[in-house]
């Protein structure tokens, strides 16, 4: 493979694939364990009814699969475009839109099953991907300079405008 695509994949933080790969796999176990097994945690749900859980999970899943879907199609919409700073699309709106529709899953199975083992595993969770992003956006200010941090400064990391 050529020089950029390896100068590229040192943007991503260690470990990362590892990390991503494992918190669903944890988070799952957990869920379904706490929800459907023990129901150590799940108290809330007596107090939100079903209909109101299922109808919060379909909105938050749209959403979170209408942002990652967004964040994949102006990413490798021009794949010769690589090494430049992308500042459209989603990206205008949010640093980290894959992130944050990954973390709104999450989201949408908690909102399932109230879950409050699962909200403290998600919230460990966002912790995680926040170290991620951090380190990911020190790379891309060390690769883009003045133009990115000039980025950040009009864009929030997490949270949409």
């Amino acid at each position: 493979m050529g020089h950029n695509h390896e100068h590229r994949l040192g943007i991503e933080a260690p470990h990362s694939h590892l990390i991503q790969g494992l918190s669903p796999i944890v988070f799952t176990i957990i869920w379904i364990l706490d929800s459907l097994v023990f129901s150590f945690s799940t108290v809330m749900n007596n107090f939100v009814p079903w209909i109101v859980r299922l109808i919060l999970f379909i909105i938050v899943i749209a959403i979170a699969f209408a942002f990652i879907r967004a964040s994949h199609n102006i990413l490798f919409r021009h794949p010769e475009n690589k090494d430049d700073l992308i500042t459209d699309g989603i990206l205008g709106h949010v640093r980290n839109p894959m992130y944050f529709g990954v973390l709104l899953i999450y989201l949408a199975c908690i909102f399932l099953s109230i879950s409050l083992i699962s909200i403290a595993i998600w919230i460990v969770i966002i912790v995680i991907y926040d170290k991620l992003a951090t380190f990911e956006q020190k790379q891309l200010e060390n690769l883009f300079g003045e133009k990115y941090i000039e980025y950040k400064k009009k864009v929030p990391k997490w949270i949409p405008r």
